[in-house]
């Protein structure tokens, strides 16, 4: 029969670890061996995010290749210094400096890699034309009457992110996208003020999160040329002020 461990030697094996990834994060040497490439080291990442950052399988830890250099540096900095709250992220980025994060950071925005099929749409959704209409509209039209912009306003016509430090939407695990906006609507998850998300966020009603999460998580990413690629420059400015787009340049 399978034990479960005591709780003292599950907070021991959590230590180690967390030991064990925090070193492999340790200041690079001036000349680094052949060997101890940010590669190697970025290793302590995709144990969560998957192989290469493309993403866990679990369904909450999301795709970091190719993602704005910017906005996964803002993101860094957002679990060290307490903006984002993930104890095992916090515990991670606490000793490093600013200039090993936007090293990290320009490391996964460089990996242009595939993406794997979306899961298809979940039954009830699948079966609700009316749903997947409402969704269609916040995401291209947003809602005029409740001061809600699209979401194709900030984060680009296919939804792939806009250069330097909006995020793509699709490519995202439904757990995800529903745990991040439920996060910002109850302000456990907070962002550089002005906090546009937050401000989105609680404009939408609860079944409108899950019904975005759902819909988005099963979009496929485009995959002709560099159309999954975040685009270089919005058509047009951001319809809220954001102050995660304040120059946090990599």
């Amino acid at each position: 029969m399978h034990r479960r461990a005591s709780p003292r030697a599950a907070a021991l094996l959590t230590v180690g670890l967390l030991a064990a990834l925090a070193s492999l994060f340790a200041a690079r040497p001036a000349a680094a061996a052949d060997d101890d490439t940010l590669a190697r080291r970025a290793r302590a990442c995709t144990g969560c995010h998957g192989q290469q950052g493309r993403a866990a399988p679990d369904g909450y830890y999301p795709r970091l290749a190719g993602k704005p250099a910017a906005y996964l540096f803002d993101q860094l900095l957002a679990f060290r210094d307490g903006r984002r709250q993930y104890a095992l992220m916090t515990h991670l980025l606490e000793p490093l400096s600013d200039d090993y994060l936007r090293d990290l950071a320009a490391y996964f925005a460089a990996l242009k890699l595939p993406y794997e099929p979306p899961l298809p749409l979940p039954p009830d959704l699948a079966a609700d034309a009316a749903a997947q209409a409402r969704a269609r509209r916040l995401l291209t039209q947003g809602d005029a009457a409740r001061q809600l912009p699209a979401c194709s306003a900030c984060h680009g016509a296919e939804l792939t992110g806009a250069l330097p430090g909006v995020p793509a939407l699709l490519g995202l695990p439904r757990d995800y996208l529903n745990a991040q906006l439920g996060a910002w609507r109850t302000g456990t998850r907070a962002a550089r003020a002005p906090d546009c998300m937050a401000d989105v966020a609680r404009r939408l009603a609860p079944d409108e999160v899950a019904l975005l999460a759902a819909w988005l998580a099963a979009q496929p990413v485009p995959t002709t040329g560099s159309a999954a690629a975040p685009v270089a420059a919005l058509p047009q400015p951001m319809p809220l002020r954001c102050g995660t787009t304040v120059a946090v340049a990599p």
